[in-house]
Parts: structure tokens; C-alpha cells; sequence
């Protein structure tokens, strides 16, 4: 378990919907609406409603619940990396025809 504490109304974090334009520009869709499953304590949650630190040279996301790190997003020059070590499952609703 992460020892971090990530408090909802805690003015170091955003919600998950930080995300939102940064995936737009890397994926060409929505991501907020994926859900995600914390490898530290198994629950599956929206990604827009992970705690989101973006005060730093990338985006970090992080479990409401266990506080664990569940994506990491970085821009450089060429490539954008997404890490998304902390997630056991990526769950995407289907296309819209």
C-alpha cells in the first residue's frame, strides 16, 4: 500500500478530467470514461475520477482509495509516454457507430 494520502479536497491534486485534453491530443478520443483497475487494492474506478498531480513535467494519476500511482503521462519533443504499470485493467466503452 502507498503511503501517500490523496484527500479529495486537497489543493496539490486535480480530478481525473486533467487527462481529458493531453489523451485527446495522444489517443484521438475521450479516455475519461475508461476505467481503470488499481493493481494496490483491486478497485476499478473512471479514470476522471483518479487524483491527478499536474504540477510537475508530467501527469501522474493516482488511485482515490490506496493513493497508489495508477498512469503516468509525459510529453517530450518526439513521443508521448504513457505508463500504465499501476493498472491491472484498462476498460474502454465500445466505439459509437
Amino acid at each position: 500500500m502507498s503511503t501517500t494520502t490523496v484527500e479529495a479536497d486537497d489543493p496539490r491534486w486535480v480530478d481525473g478530467n486533467a487527462l481529458a485534453g493531453p489523451l485527446d491530443e495522444i489517443m484521438g478520443t475521450d479516455l475519461t470514461v475508461a476505467e481503470l483497475t488499481c493493481v494496490g487494492c483491486r478497485t476499478t474506478r473512471p479514470l476522471a475520477a483518479m487524483r491527478v498531480f499536474d504540477r510537475a513535467p508530467g501527469l501522474v494519476a493516482r488511485c482515490p482509495g490506496c493513493g497508489d500511482v495508477v498512469m503516468r503521462l509525459v510529453r517530450t519533443a518526439e513521443r508521448a509516454l504513457v505508463d500504465l504499470r499501476g493498472s491491472l485493467v484498462v476498460s474502454l466503452p465500445p466505439p459509437r457507430a
